[in-house]
């Protein structure tokens, strides 16, 4: 006998069991709704797209991630008898690594049947190529909203809203939406006087302070060696803007002077109406620490973290510069992006069941008595009542069959006694 073929899924991807995925169902519905709420609108583009699109897309290690699919037929043959094969060559098409090319190559080629400005919705799985871990899987699905064409911070203000009544909508609380902006970030290096070919590995030593602190942050920029004094105004600055957290005039004198109004009033404008309209439920505050790392951004960034997670649940920014590279002309544009399967792994841990409004009934009939059309009508009737209605034959342990209903969430149960007989539904609390 042959041995079998194993079952398992693909490494670095998932099966998902019916929980699972009510779970999800329940959290897209709920994320759909919200964003309509705010004048957003789905929109849907391929999985796979031409792979010079991803590779030119500035998703930044993303890029080193991408799953390439291979030339078919002729094509791949003509490749193949080449003398020399360059690999490269030898992909024409590529799995989307996130939603936000997708979405730019979108605009550029619909633009002219678009509304002025667009607010869309994306809802779906992505793929990267990573080595598979507890947690990181090579396929996932991201939540992303964005706003083309506007170039004021209202996009920010709408987006951040948004998407914090979101998660506030799937049940989180005492959030926090962090947020700044790419070019002080640069300003900052150049204040303090980091060699310009250096400031990347800057920002990456920057972004660990949360877990590193600052003394770590300071060991690192040393390792790394970049000039003494421009660590040490760094380290300066870090102390300072701490001390200041919270506070928006005391952060903006902790500033070095490059960073203009033209830079902070935005941002101040952001945090200050969101502050008028969280009612405390969540907060939202600048951090000249936030970094971010797709290559791709080009103003205000932002992040949110919830209490006792190390991880964001969200996040996103401006890419002003993206449409151009597709269109011919820059187009403003901004998204954010609800980390999904974070905030699903969340739920799931909580312990946390989709509510409903319906009743979810079992009907449970004897096969070897009872009729097939009679069972049927009966569960059509109940279903008239507006109960969920699942059918099943009894089973010889009965009470191992209702456990497993329970498992379900099946909420009661009838036990079918025949055409004539009162459909009664009983309690499986």
């Amino acid at each position: 006998m042959e041995k079998p073929i194993s079952s398992a899924p693909a490494s670095g991807m998932r099966d998902l069991v019916p929980n699972e995925v009510a779970l999800r169902d329940w959290a897209i519905g709920i994320i759909t709704e919200s964003y309509h709420q705010y004048g957003f609108t789905r929109i849907e583009t391929p999985i796979m797209e031409n792979i010079n699109l991803l590779r030119g897309g500035e998703g930044g290690e993303n890029l080193q991630l991408i799953f390439e699919v291979l030339k078919r037929g002729d094509k791949l043959e003509r490749e193949l008898k080449e003398t020399s094969v360059r690999k490269d060559s030898l992909a024409d098409l590529g799995l989307r690594f996130d939603l936000t090319v997708p979405l730019v190559r979108f605009y550029a080629n619909n633009v002219s049947t678009l509304p002025t400005p667009l607010k869309a919705i994306q809802i779906g799985p992505v793929f990267r190529a990573e080595s598979p871990q507890v947690g990181r899987f090579r396929q996932f699905v991201q939540c992303d909203i964005d706003i083309i064409g506007v170039k004021s911070e209202i996009a920010e203000m709408e987006l951040v809203q948004a998407t914090s009544s979101t998660l506030l909508q799937l049940g989180f609380e005492n959030f926090t939406v962090r947020i700044n902006d790419r070019r002080l970030l640069a300003l900052l290096a150049e204040s303090f006087g980091f060699a310009k070919e250096k400031t990347d590995r800057v920002f990456i030593t920057l972004d660990k302070l949360d877990k590193i602190g600052i003394d770590g942050v300071s060991k690192e920029l040393q390792n790394d060696e970049h000039a003494a004094a421009a660590i040490t105004k760094m380290i300066d600055f870090l102390t300072r803007s701490q001390t200041a957290k919270g506070d928006l005039t005391a952060q903006r004198a902790a500033l070095p002077d490059l960073v203009t109004d033209e830079i902070w009033q935005p941002l101040y404008n952001v945090v200050t109406a969101i502050q008028n309209i969280a009612g405390g439920k969540f907060k939202i505050e600048f951090d000249p620490t936030l970094v971010r790392g797709m290559g791709y951004y080009t103003g205000m960034i932002f992040e949110i973290a919830c209490e006792g997670y190390s991880s964001s649940v969200a996040g996103g920014g401006r890419y002003d510069k993206m449409v151009g590279k597709f269109s011919g002309r820059d187009v403003p544009a901004c998204g954010f992006s609800i980390g999904f399967e974070r905030i699903v792994s969340i739920l799931s841990e909580k312990g946390f069941t989709p509510p409903s409004t319906k009743e979810r009934i079992a009907l449970i009939f004897d096969a070897d008595r009872d009729n097939a059309v009679d069972v049927l009508h009966a569960a059509t009737e109940l279903r008239k009542k507006n109960h969920i209605v699942g059918v099943y034959a009894r089973k010889k342990d009965m009470k191992k069959h209702l456990d497993q209903l329970v498992s379900q969430h099946y909420s009661g149960y009838v036990s079918y006694r025949g055409k004539d007989a009162e459909l009664e539904v009983k309690s499986l609390k």
